[in-house]
């Protein structure tokens, strides 16, 4: 990694931004684009389903509801607080900007090393292999267990493989990749049709749950809607019967819910390219984040209208939006569910793949990247970023665990991101806090925008998100102690190239 000569943070934001010779960021994003961007990246496979596993850490369908009702509280005031940093520092990189000016250098590239090296990558990786698992529905030949080239030890508890699942994926990243390097507008083209499809099929699963309500379930989920019953207890010796309980479930079922939510700050990346972004991106933020988490409780409803709870606990694969269709189409509702999963997996990889480059991309031009990152191409986009990054979610995808107990594969991508989602939280809350922090050290700053319910909303996120992580690291650490580690190991990678990197100007 070397240093470029560009600094994109020189130019007066409201410009063209990242030049280079005659190349910069194109402002050709709007206020529509921008919504699509935050709910596009949101909606995923998620939402359809992680409610099973919910359902059988809280035990009932009133504290499944209390649980989605937290993450939309806790989503929608996070998106709410970033609308102040978005409008403050309207730059590429987004979150990592507002690190990196809020804390130092080393913050900001802690969170673009995992962003890259988990958070954005594991996520594609997962939507591409759910696209082509569904896919599989409709077309057998798609498999996880046709190879083309059988699992290859590489070393213990871990193979490479190639099965047509997989190449399926494989395929879908690059055309994905490969049309958001050829410009601003063919990405956007792509995630406006997508999102706008998905949001649809989002809708369309919850008006079939509003139609088809069965009344004997609805009084068996709701006649007891408080009382934990067929729950997985959170931690030995904890039971839901006490409220202490029932605080630990919540915030255990927060993983499910947090993860399917995730990814609505994607948008910050994309500041350099977004018109007006001191107006457009805290209002992308807070329409998007609104619609989707709105939708997202409705789904929920329609699910527990549909099924008993004990089916929601204990659906196959926790294909709980599969089973609810299934109940209301026997013949047809798992092909209708393939492709409304595709939809989303198909619109959710092209907003986190146009996005994420961004992040690396405004990391290289401080110097703490790959310096061909920093380069825009002759679409003026960051074609190398996109393409590493999409090296590296391949490598993601072929790579596979080995548990040598049961004899079965597993994907890596899918035990990191089981990591990182108590990282990405503590990403999260140190943003936030960071708008405190800035206050102080840079007063003078212009704000166009105050985050909404400031001081009080901003420090009951960070509070209520402490607790949350606290509780996960007390009662999950097995999953969110290797998620701290991925992000230290970050530090001993910062440290040689500190020396080199850019410093910003104000």
């Amino acid at each position: 990694m070397s240093t470029p000569t560009v600094r994109e943070d020189r130019l007066d934001p409201e410009k063209p931004s990242g030049e280079v010779g005659e190349r910069h960021l194109n402002r050709s994003l709007g206020l529509f684009d921008s919504v699509m961007i935050v709910a596009g990246s949101m909606i995923g496979s998620g939402i359809y389903i992680v409610t099973g596993e919910m359902a059988r850490e809280v035990g009932s369908a009133g504290w499944l509801l209390v649980a989605w009702l937290i993450a939309a509280a806790l989503t929608i005031v996070a998106a709410l607080s970033y609308g102040e940093l978005a409008a403050m520092m309207p730059r590429a990189g987004g979150q990592y900007v507002y690190l990196r000016e809020a804390y130092s250098p080393l913050w900001g590239f802690l969170y673009g090393w995992t962003l890259f090296l988990v958070i954005q990558t594991g996520t594609i990786a997962a939507s591409s292999v759910g696209f082509s698992r569904y896919l599989g529905v409709l077309c057998p030949a798609i498999a996880e267990n046709r190879y083309l080239i059988s699992p290859i030890p590489i070393f213990p508890g871990y193979a490479i493989s190639l099965s047509t699942t997989q190449l399926m994926a494989l395929c879908l990243i690059a055309l994905l990749t490969w049309t958001n390097t050829k410009g601003v507008k063919y990405g956007k083209i792509v995630q406006n049709i997508f999102t706008s499809a998905k949001l649809g099929s989002l809708l369309g699963v919850i008006v079939l749950g509003a139609v088809g309500w069965k009344l004997l379930t609805v009084k068996s989920n709701f006649g007891s809607a408080w009382t934990p019953r067929g729950y997985t207890p959170p931690a030995p010796g904890i039971s839901l019967e006490t409220g202490f309980g029932m605080l630990v479930a919540l915030c255990v079922a927060q993983i499910g819910s947090l993860f399917a939510a995730d990814a609505w700050n994607n948008i910050t990346f994309t500041a350099g390219e977004v018109r007006n972004p001191k107006r457009n991106i805290p209002l992308s933020l807070f329409l998007g984040v609104g619609l989707v988490m709105t939708l997202y409780i409705c789904a929920n409803l329609a699910y527990i209208v549909v099924l008993p709870f004990d089916q929601v606990q204990n659906t196959p694969n926790d294909r709980i939006a599969a089973a609810m269709l299934h109940s209301l189409f026997p013949a047809v509702g798992s092909q209708i569910m393939a492709i409304v999963i595709m939809v989303s997996a198909f619109g959710c990889m092209n907003g986190m793949i146009f996005s994420g480059a961004r992040a690396y991309y405004a990391m290289a031009v401080d110097g703490l990247f790959f310096r061909r990152a920093g380069e825009l191409n002759r679409a003026s986009v960051p074609g190398s970023a996109l393409i590493m990054q999409g090296a590296w979610t391949a490598i993601l995808v072929m790579l596979r665990t080995f548990d040598p107990a049961t004899g079965k594969y597993g994907n890596l991508y899918s035990n990191l991101l089981d990591y990182v989602v108590s990282a990405a939280l503590i990403f999260y809350i140190l943003t936030i806090a960071g708008i405190y922090r800035l206050g102080k050290i840079k007063p003078d700053v212009e704000r166009p925008y105050r985050a909404f319910g400031y001081p009080i909303l901003p420090a009951l996120y960070i509070v209520s998100a402490a607790v949350i992580l606290a509780i996960l690291l007390i009662y999950r650490p097995k999953t969110t102690v290797p998620g701290l580690i991925i992000v230290l190991i970050g530090v001993p990678v910062y440290l040689p190239l500190r020396k080199g990197r850019v410093k910003p100007e104000s």
